[in-house]
């Protein structure tokens, strides 16, 4: 028997702000390769094994208010294009559920969180580029806002909904 698939944890998005990034994802990105609905991931391998604590330790950040978050440009990611978000009570958020994870970080999850929401990915570096200057062009920054958690199942390319934990400050 082989260990439960690794977990990621994403913030849970409002309609709008959801709506939006997602249309931009199914507009941009590689249609066979757009496996899962736009995000902002928090964690990207959690153990599987460890679900029941996962679940338990994030309960009680749910008891706050939403959260706003600040989409301050775009991003180039080298191949593919993201939208960068800024918000000190996520940066807070994810600090504190670190401290309690160390243990089972990889070093992708070590590293210090750029937030971001990813809108195309695996294209050609002049295909991100022309995007980059494409979305850049009238950019206003925007609030979007992070209404709870949703945990997933990695299943080695497409992502299985495991669960969702609101805000309810």
């Amino acid at each position: 028997m082989h260990p439960p698939n690794p977990l990621i944890l994403t913030l849970d998005l409002d309609e709008a702000s959801f709506r939006f990034f997602d249309d931009q994802r199914k507009a941009y990105f590689p249609q066979e390769r757009n496996f899962i609905p736009a995000h902002v991931t928090l964690f990207h391998h959690l153990p599987g094994s460890e679900r029941r604590r996962i679940d338990s330790d994030v309960q009680p950040h749910c008891r706050r208010p939403v959260i706003a978050m600040r989409a301050t440009g775009l991003r180039s990611l080298g191949r593919g294009v993201a939208y960068a978000l800024e918000s000190p009570e996520v940066d807070a958020l994810r600090a504190s559920l670190a401290t309690s994870w160390a243990d089972w970080l990889t070093p992708q999850d070590r590293q210090k969180p750029r937030l971001h929401v990813t809108v195309q990915n695996k294209v050609s570096p002049d295909a991100a580029r022309t995007l980059l200057d494409r979305l850049n062009t009238g950019f206003e920054p925007f609030t979007a806002t992070a209404t709870g958690l949703l945990l997933w199942s990695y299943e080695g390319g497409p992502w299985r909904f495991l669960a969702r934990f609101p805000f309810r400050g």
